[in-house]
C-alpha cells in the first residue's frame, strides 16, 4: 500500500477547514455575547419580583421544564441549591406521572420554556395556580400560554439562536441558564450568603478544600504541647518530644501565650547548660498566631510566609490563649497547598 504524501494543497486544505471552524465558533460567542448584553439590558422590575418572591418562599423552589429546557432547569435548581436557595428540579413530563406530589403547598415554581407553549408543561402550571403556588415564567414569547398563567415573566430578549438554521436552541439556552445564575446570585446578596455557609453545601472537591477553616482540623485539648516560663528545659523538652508537633509553647498565668519553643531555638541555644535553663530563656517571644475560624490556607500561608518557615502554628482566642495547633501536613492531608 502506497502512502500519499502530505502536499502543500492537503495542508493549505486543512488550515482552511480549521479556519472555517474557528470562525463558526466566534460567530456563535459573539452571537450568544450580543443577546446576553440584550437581556441585561433589558432586565426591569419583573426580576426584582421574582427575586422578592423567590426570597419569601417558606418551602422549595421547584425548577421545571423539558428537553433543553430541562436541562437548564436542573442546572438552575442545583446552582440555586448550592448558594443557599432550597431547590429541586421537576421533569414536566414526570410531574404529570406522580411527581407533582413532590410539589408541596409552600413552594414556588419556575417554569422554562422558550416558546411558551410547551405542552408537557400544562399540568404543572394548573396545579400550581390550582393550589396558589407562585408561578415565575422564563420565556422569550408573551403571550403565551406559559406567560399568561404566571404570576411574573421574565422575558427573555428576542434574539437569534446562533444555529445557522435557526432551530437548534443555542442562544436561547444560554439566556436561560444566565438569568437562572443572575436569580441565584441576587437571592445569594440579598441574604447575605456566607463563605462558611457555601462549604457547608460545598465539602467535596476544590471549592470545599478552600474553604476549610482551621477549627476543622486543629488538634486542641490534651494534644496542646504547652508548659509555663519557669519549666526546666529538661522538662520542656519531653512536652515537645511527647506531643510530637516539633515545638512548646509557653503560656503565662493568666494562660495567654506568651511565647514558642522551636528546633530552631534549640539549636540557636545549643551549650552545655540548655536542660537546666528554663523556657523564658529560650523561647522566642510573641509567636505568631491565627484564630479558629481563620481559612486553613491563610494558615498555611502563615507558615510558609517567613524568611524561616515553620511546621506548626498556635491557634488562639480573641484573649490569646491557646485553644489548638494546626500543623502543615493537617494542611496537606486536608488537601489545601
Amino acid at each position: 500500500m502506497s502512502v500519499q504524501p502530505i502536499t502543500s494543497t492537503s495542508t493549505d486544505q486543512c488550515a482552511t477547514e480549521e479556519s472555517a471552524a474557528r470562525t463558526a465558533g466566534q460567530r456563535v460567542l459573539r452571537i450568544e455575547a450580543a443577546a446576553l448584553v440584550q437581556l441585561a439590558d433589558k432586565l426591569d422590575d419583573s426580576f426584582d419580583r421574582a427575586v422578592e418572591i423567590l426570597s419569601g418562599t417558606r418551602g422549595r423552589v421547584v425548577v421545571t421544564g423539558i428537553g433543553k429546557s430541562g436541562h437548564v432547569a436542573r442546572k438552575i435548581a442545583a446552582t440555586l441549591a448550592s448558594t443557599g436557595t432550597q431547590a429541586f428540579f421537576v421533569h414536566a413530563s414526570e410531574a404529570s406521572h406522580g411527581d407533582l406530589g413532590m410539589v408541596a403547598r409552600d413552594d414556588t415554581v419556575v417554569a422554562l420554556s422558550n416558546s411558551g407553549g410547551t405542552a408537557e408543561l400544562a399540568d404543572i402550571v394548573a396545579y400550581a395556580k390550582r393550589f396558589k403556588l407562585p408561578l415565575i415564567a422564563i420565556t422569550s414569547r408573551a403571550p403565551s400560554p406559559l406567560a399568561d398563567q404566571a404570576d411574573v415573566v421574565l422575558l427573555l430578549p428576542d434574539a437569534a439562536e446562533a444555529c445557522p438554521m435557526g432551530l437548534a436552541p443555542t442562544t436561547s439556552t444560554t439566556l436561560m441558564l444566565a438569568l437562572g445564575d443572575a436569580l441565584a446570585v441576587a437571592l445569594l446578596e440579598r441574604r447575605g450568603f456566607s463563605a462558611e455557609q457555601f462549604r457547608v453545601f460545598h465539602p467535596g472537591g476544590a471549592l470545599g478544600r478552600r474553604l476549610v477553616k482551621v477549627s476543622d482540623i486543629m488538634h486542641g485539648g490534651e494534644a496542646l504541647p504547652l508548659v509555663p516560663p519557669a519549666t526546666r528545659m529538661a522538662d520542656a523538652l519531653l512536652v515537645m518530644t511527647a506531643k510530637s508537633f516539633g515545638c512548646v509553647g509557653i503560656c503565662d498565668d493568666d494562660g495567654r501565650l506568651v511565647g514558642i519553643i522551636t528546633d530552631g531555638d534549640l539549636r540557636r541555644h545549643m551549650a552545655g547548660d540548655l536542660l537546666d535553663r528554663i523556657a523564658a530563656d529560650i523561647m522566642t517571644r510573641e509567636p505568631r498566631a491565627i484564630r479558629p475560624n481563620a481559612l486553613a490556607a491563610e494558615a498555611l500561608a502563615v507558615m510558609n510566609m517567613s524568611q524561616r518557615p515553620f511546621t506548626s502554628l498556635f491557634v488562639t482566642d480573641d484573649d490569646g490563649r491557646p485553644v489548638g495547633i494546626i500543623n502543615v501536613h493537617d494542611c496537606l492531608r486536608a488537601g489545601i497547598a
